[in-house]
């Protein structure tokens, strides 16, 4: 064979074993990405551009510049100043200290001796404006029990501001709320924080930035209200299988969201996922932006619902109606998780039985951050007597907890639980002015709140009847007038 023949064979083999390679595709060049125009997505459409939907109108009620002396602090930020001084202004705490902080000139004085001040009260669990007095059924609004999972509702939907409760609320001292929707289903929608404030629309009681929870609940609420429509859940298996249904659901659509951002960031052509109202809610929890508030009273299925969250990922910020949170403290602070219950109340439900009233006590001396809250319209107006009991209840067994330490479980605890420690729950010097003046000490039955402030505002004053609001729904009704001393 020639030289010029043996060179003529090769380049034929070398061009069949190229067109081989390049019908597998293994030498053929990648695609490169298909560039977009980067156009923004329409309103509404869930892009990261669009604006906070239902957004706050809230504007602080008009205050002055107050100092109030000689009363016994409580501060739930682990102080109690005896005849001590509390300064406001401009809606924010200015000075908390003893009898030798200077007031500055031109500010109210209001003589507090004998007298105790407080954070303003917070209540973690409530279901005024959904569950509104008179309670009539064209305005129960607080459970869409039509499916197991129905979180892509928003309690701020149901509210109705004009709730007489609201005010008889803050005549308790109660200066914010967290409005939960129902417990009938797994997935119960989104809670709102509201500022105790009298207004006619619920953006104008919305908590400035204060962070959505995801209502969940474990238990035989669900259990009873699909399994008696034949439906599941109709145990206690069904209904984890509901959650880790919905959560592998939700990430998957997290997921799409995440890569359709990445390609836009990037400059790539992707199109939008169809927004999902549901997934949103669901997939807010799993980034972390929304808190989980568990509806759960036994202490084995708080156990299981701690597993189901590890499993996918997210944080459950706080148990509700822990009735058993007595038997699981130290499982309650390994996971940092806080836990509302009341002092009393068990035993009206085979879930609930097991319940005691040193439950709370038990719990936060095992370390578990403790909450007291109502999840009822009465009780909500003696939070602070709520407390009592359940402090009263571990001292009785020896446990020595004080006043400093009980007035963090209506304050600065369920503050935490609900994403807004940063702005209230505890009279530190910069925070809100939410304070509140009791006749006594707060935990005593016969104690009452003289004046409440919202943002330094005077918004309730027991012997002044300019600052005791009235709804029209109650005249005529038993209990008219009875803000007046």
């Amino acid at each position: 064979m020639t030289f010029a023949w043996k060179t003529a064979a090769s380049a034929v083999a070398l061009s069949a074993l190229l067109a081989a390679c390049a019908t597998t595709g293994g030498a053929a060049p990648a695609k490169p990405p298909e560039k977009a125009d980067n156009k923004p997505l329409p309103a509404g459409a869930g892009g990261k551009d669009d604006p906070v939907p239902f957004a706050s109108t809230y504007r602080p009620l008009p205050g002055r510049p107050t100092a109030i002396v000689g009363a016994t602090v409580l501060t739930a930020d682990g102080r109690q100043i005896d005849n001590g001084v509390v300064i406001f202004g401009d809606g924010r705490l200015i000075a908390v200290g003893g009898p030798e902080t200077a007031i500055p000139a031109g500010y109210d004085v209001i003589d507090g001796k004998g007298k105790y001040v407080t954070p303003g009260i917070i209540d973690a669990h409530s279901h005024l404006g959904v569950y509104p007095s008179p309670g009539v059924s064209a305005r129960s609004d607080g459970n869409e029990a039509t499916d197991p999972n129905t979180a892509q509702v928003w309690s701020e939907h149901s509210i109705w501001p004009q709730d007489p409760g609201f005010n008889r609320a803050r005549a308790g001292g109660v200066t914010t709320l967290q409005i939960l929707p129902g417990s009938a289903n797994l997935f119960g929608g989104r809670s709102v924080t509201v500022r105790n404030v009298p207004s006619v629309t619920m953006q104008g009681m919305k908590f400035p930035n204060a962070p959505y929870g995801l209502k969940m609940a474990c238990g035989e609420n669900p259990k009873r209200v699909y399994g008696g429509k034949s439906r599941s859940p109709s145990t206690a298996m069904g209904n984890v299988f509901g959650y880790r249904k919905a959560w592998i659901d939700a990430a998957e659509y997290r997921r799409k969201w995440d890569d359709y951002t990445a390609k836009k960031d990037k400059g790539e052509k992707a199109d939008a996922p169809k927004r999902d109202l549901q997934m949103e809610t669901l997939a807010g929890v799993l980034r972390g932006d929304i808190l989980v508030q568990n509806h759960c009273y036994r202490a084995d299925e708080m156990a299981v619902m701690i597993d189901v969250a590890k499993e996918f990922g997210y944080k459950i910020t706080m148990f509700h109606h822990a009735n058993e949170a007595y038997k699981i403290g130290p499982l309650l602070k390994e996971n940092d998780i806080c836990f509302a219950t009341w002092a009393s109340w068990a035993a009206f439900k085979m879930e609930s039985l097991d319940g005691i009233e040193a439950n709370a006590a038990i719990a936060y001396k095992a370390g578990a951050c403790t909450v007291i809250h109502s999840d009822d319209e009465t009780i909500t107006q003696h939070l602070n007597q709520e407390a009592g009991i359940a402090m009263a209840s571990g001292n009785r067994i020896g446990f020595g907890i004080t006043d400093k330490e009980a007035i963090a479980w209506i304050t600065a605890n369920p503050a935490k639980a609900m994403g807004i420690a940063d702005q209230t729950g505890s009279l530190t010097v910069g925070k809100r002015a939410d304070v509140v003046l009791w006749s006594g000490n707060p935990f005593s039955v016969y104690s009452q709140a003289d004046k409440v402030f919202i943002d330094g505002a005077l918004t309730y004053d027991r012997r002044d009847p300019r600052f005791q609001p009235k709804s029209d729904f109650e005249l005529g009704q038993p209990g008219e007038g009875a803000f007046h001393p």
